[in-house]
């Protein structure tokens, strides 16, 4: 999303090609690549610098390199040696704060923390969608020179992600088993350790029996994690009703309907460099109650356009929650507030989509982004 919306501004001022994964693309300007034969079926990380390797060798004629995250990072530092051009990282996530990847990958997971730790330390700029992220960042990589560590936030597309009409958000509610007429309670992510939806599930037991609980949420990391949500699910389901889980990608215009049709979006995450969903709900026009980790706090103004959630957690580069029931009580405690008052919810949601506009509109992050290349191209 990043990287579709940032070169889609970018290109009134730049000549932009973007190099992606996942095969041929449509797009002018846009080339995906598949994985060489060769690593078809090896691990996922290995097959993924195939892929940087056929990026990095495409690259040549370049002002300027810009790699988002450890899956493009290699193709960016590698292309930026082998062309003698300049690499800008952008930071979405770092991989020391995300060791349960280790279920997932394997022994990949060391490799895709070596490409991840090699890039940054060759990188020209390293941007950070926060300024959490920043802190983080230099934590977890020390040797990197702060000066070369800049805040560039996320942006949000405006005119995607608006309020519609309250009769289409209703009849989409109603599509996916939503009753609009009840207050309801929204998630909208992957399945994956990060985005704390097993905190969430744990909070929702103590809702008031009129609040309705929105799932959107697909692609679990694992096995064990998909299994996990699936029993905590349905045993949400045999105890209450109002609970709906919609496990497939919906188009944009679905979730936004689902979304203006909610009475409060949440975001139980224990990592999130600065949670591009979150902007998403604010600027639909719904208020956002998120756990107060990483670069959250920097878009939802507590009190203002959602509340925060205190999130005291361990050291060990988890996440994981110190305290998990109290965690998950001040969430109950927090959705309660906002889902049960109409009218504060209304007021929430429309500061957030000011702040939305005022903030984090894409045309205000390209410029950002340029006074970036430009600082690393006179240098």
């Amino acid at each position: 999303m990043h990287v579709d919306e940032l070169s889609r501004v970018l290109r009134s001022h730049a000549d932009v090609r973007v190099r992606c994964f996942d095969g041929p693309r449509d797009g002018d300007g846009v080339t995906g690549y598949d994985v060489p034969a060769e690593l078809d079926g090896a691990n996922a990380a290995l097959a993924t610098l195939g892929v940087d390797l056929q990026i990095a060798n495409d690259v040549a004629g370049a002002d300027l390199v810009h790699s988002h995250t450890w899956y493009a990072n290699m193709a960016g530092h590698l292309g930026g040696l082998l062309h003698g051009i300049p690499h800008v990282l952008s930071a979405h996530s770092l991989e020391p704060l995300r060791p349960w990847k280790a279920e997932q990958l394997g022994g990949g997971y060391a490799l895709s923390s070596w490409a991840e730790r090699t890039a940054y330390e060759g990188a020209e700029r390293v941007i950070a969608v926060s300024a959490g992220m920043r802190r983080d960042i230099l934590r977890s990589y020390p040797q990197l020179n702060p000066d070369k560590v800049v805040v560039v936030h996320n942006g949000i597309d405006l005119d995607s992600w608006k309020r519609p009409e309250a009769t289409e958000a209703a009849e989409i509610a109603r599509k996916h088993g939503v009753d609009p007429d009840r207050p309801a309670v929204i998630f909208v992510g992957r399945i994956t350790r990060q985005k704390g939806l097993p905190h969430l599930l744990a909070a929702v037991r103590d809702l008031p029996e009129e609040v309705q609980l929105v799932l959107c949420a697909g692609a679990p990391d694992t096995k064990e994690l998909a299994t996990e949500v699936s029993e905590a699910v349905a045993e949400l389901q045999r105890t209450r009703t109002g609970v709906v889980w919609i496990d497939e990608m919906l188009p944009r215009a679905e979730v936004v309907g689902l979304l203006a049709a909610a009475m409060v979006f949440v975001c139980p995450s224990v990592y999130e460099p600065l949670g591009i969903v979150n902007l998403e709900a604010m600027a639909v026009g719904v208020p956002v109650v998120a756990s107060a980790t990483g670069g959250i706090p920097e878009v939802v103004a507590d009190g203002e356009t959602g509340l925060l959630v205190p999130l005291e957690q361990r050291e060990d580069g988890t996440g994981t929650p110190v305290h998990p029931e109290t965690f998950a009580a001040d969430l109950t405690r927090a959705l309660t507030e906002v889902a049960t008052d109409a009218e504060r919810a209304r007021r929430m949601g429309e500061a957030g989509r000011r702040r939305a506009e005022d903030e984090f509109s894409w045309a205000a992050i390209a410029e950002r982004t340029l006074e970036v290349y430009r600082a690393v191209l006179d240098a």
